[in-house]
């Protein structure tokens, strides 16, 4: 609705018919026009800061409230409104100085509330709760904050029998590590938010819908569906059910990426990782300069650049931001990163100092196995690493075998000790025995095991003459790829791709090409369905050494093969328009030129150094 559009005398109806709508937005645009006008009028001002307090524009909302103060010193519940509105800034100095203003018995309780909640945010739980325990006890607010304290000191148990918000309950037990429970109380609020706010847009975004902004609405804060999103995005992200936790956040009600709060950003970030790293960094680095951030978003940004193995940048991130190391990080952590970045230097040091010491601490504290265990892990995996990277694999066996005792039931231990004695190449059938279990648990839905994986167990059968037992996995991952082709005919499917890919390569590499090069082609038609990035990258390492041996005249191919293998690249040149032909590092500053970095490209480079080896330029 225009200015224009509001008849004269109809001002007042019209805006608190908006107010009463929730369209705060558009009352906003009609009072502050007005506010220009008559910039000292009471009723515009306090009706601006209360649309812009409901639109969680505390900033502004304050600004209205301090002018308010400065009109009507007298007023006590726009002292009140001040101090909230910087309460909800952040601004928590400011607003422990603005409750002391209030000075009317009946705002006593309000303002004790106030000051528990300012105490609160700046993490000082023992005042807040010395100001809690001044409420009555029948107040609702007192079991409310009494469970968020308890909360915090870690005492889950106890702090869901002082709550009965599905959110905070659902919280308790994500914290408990048990997830069933903690689902049953965020599906609730869920379900009732669908149901009783169905213009909120739950879903719609998941489902393809193009909706517009809910923006950040009191509605929308007091459906808790933000949080119960967060909250189940984070369950299913540490139930390694990543597709599911990457829906939960797309479910949330739509909001513009500067609507969205630091938790969604956070996690947004760290859950399309994989996908979009530039924009991961981008996020987590923007959230650092914000007050508040999520306290675990440094901690998650130093471990991410180590991961990505951007080391300079974490030690750059360490050094700048020390006071947040002391209050972000715990002890185990900090020795974690300060041993990845020391080991870049001196990896020999860090090595026998780490390994010692998590050895003993396994071995002390059996109570708590599970969760020590979780952090021994990365810790065995960084060690390991160091080896890895200078390919002296018998090295990484001895490592796993130190920590065998602790670690042989572990699958990323499991997974690891097969790639490593697979890579000895002498010790397939040793690699056998951890590949297949990781199979054979996940056999009913064999495409949810890695391709690297199903391709290096089918490798392993081939080289230790099991070949029934490789054909049978390979007839498996068939079925299940039709059954995705039947189901999702627009997917790309590249299990059985790569593993054709690697075994090509597999009789490349022995010398067999007339064989292994036929393997690669026949892997990736059809060509709209399996050429990408990965499985270009296998296939064109077999062109390459097959090229580099035919120009040292060190084998010879039949015309047929040639004619395929040129026949293979004209499609890939075809299919390979808008596939790139490698994924850069997301923080790469000397970017390739776009027109270069696609299959398209690398597949007419290949085709002519097949013309210039055979003689056909001549």
């Amino acid at each position: 609705m225009t200015l224009t559009s509001i008849k004269d005398g109809e001002y007042t109806a019209t805006v608190y018919k908006m107010i009463k709508d929730g369209r705060y937005g558009e009352a906003i645009h009609v009072l502050s026009n007005e506010q220009q006008k008559q910039t000292k009028s009471r009723a515009a001002l306090s009706l601006l800061g209360y649309c812009y307090y409901h639109m969680q524009d505390f900033s502004s909302a304050t600004e209205c409230y301090e002018q308010l103060i400065q009109l009507h010193p007298e007023v006590e519940e726009y002292k009140l409104y001040y101090a909230q509105s910087l309460y909800g800034a952040c601004a928590y100095p400011e607003a422990m100085k603005a409750t002391f203003l209030l000075d009317n018995p009946n705002s006593h309780t309000k303002m004790i509330k106030l000051q528990a909640a300012i105490k609160y945010g700046e993490e000082e739980f023992s005042g807040a709760k010395t100001l809690v325990e001044q409420l009555p006890q029948d107040d609702p607010d007192y079991d409310v904050d009494m469970g968020c304290l308890l909360y915090k000191e870690g005492q889950y148990e106890e702090a869901c029998n002082y709550t009965d918000l599905s959110y905070n309950i659902g919280l308790c037990y994500y914290s408990m590590k048990q997830y069933a429970q903690a689902l049953k109380f965020i599906t609730e609020i869920i379900e009732r938010g669908i149901r009783e706010h169905p213009e909120l847009s739950v879903g719609m975004t998941t489902e393809g819908i193009d909706v517009r902004s809910v923006g950040n609405t009191l509605i929308l804060h007091e459906t808790a569906l933000i949080e119960a999103f967060n909250l189940k995005a984070a369950i299913e992200y540490q139930l390694k059910n990543y597709e599911a936790a990457q829906e939960a956040l797309t479910d949330m009600p739509p909001r513009a990426e500067e609507e969205l709060d630091p938790v969604t950003l956070h996690n947004q970030a760290l859950m399309n990782m994989e996908k979009k790293p530039s924009e991961g960094f981008e996020k987590l680095a923007f959230l650092l300069q914000q007050i508040p951030f999520p306290p675990v978003t440094f901690g998650n940004l130093l471990l991410l650049y180590c991961k990505y193995e951007y080391f300079d940048l974490a030690a750059d991130v360490m050094a700048e931001n020390a006071h947040l190391t002391y209050k972000f990080l715990t002890p185990y952590l900090y020795e974690f990163l300060d041993a990845m970045l020391t080991c870049q230097t001196a990896p020999e040091e860090v090595q026998e100092a780490k390994l010692t010491r998590d050895n003993e601490a396994l071995k002390k504290t059996l109570q708590d196995y599970d969760e020590l265990l979780e952090k021994y892990i990365p810790v065995l995996m960084a060690q390991a690493k160091i080896y890895w990277n200078r390919e002296n694999y018998q090295m990484v066996e001895k490592i796993f075998r130190k920590s065998v005792e602790f670690c042989n039931g572990h699958d990323t231990w499991r997974l690891n000790v097969a790639h490593v004695l697979f890579m000895q190449e002498n010790k397939y059938k040793e690699a056998i025995g951890f590949y297949e279990p990781i199979v054979k648990k996940h056999y009913d839905n064999i495409l949810d095991v890695s391709a690297a994986v199903m391709a290096n167990l089918c490798v392993s059968y081939i080289m230790t003459n099991q070949n029934e037992e490789a054909e049978e996995l390979m007839r498996r991952m068939e079925k299940e790829e039709e059954q995705i082709s039947y189901d999702q005919p627009d997917k790309k499917v590249f299990h059985l791709c790569i593993v054709n890919l690697v075994i090509g390569t597999l009789y490349c590499a022995k010398g067999n090409y007339d064989f292994g090069i036929t393997r690669v082609i026949k892997s990736l038609e059809p060509y709209n369905k399996k050429l990408g990035t990965d499985t270009w990258f296998y296939a064109k390492r077999c062109f390459l050494s097959l090229l580099e041996n035919m120009a040292k005249h060190m084998i010879m191919l039949r015309d047929s093969v040639i004619q395929e293998c040129i026949q293979f690249l004209e499609h890939c040149e075809v299919y390979g328009k808008t596939e790139p032909a490698i994924i850069e590092q997301p923080l790469e500053e000397d970017r390739m030129h776009i027109g270069k970095n696609t299959v398209t490209y690398e597949s007419r480079l290949l085709k002519a150094l097949f013309y210039e080896v055979i003689g056909w330029n001549d």
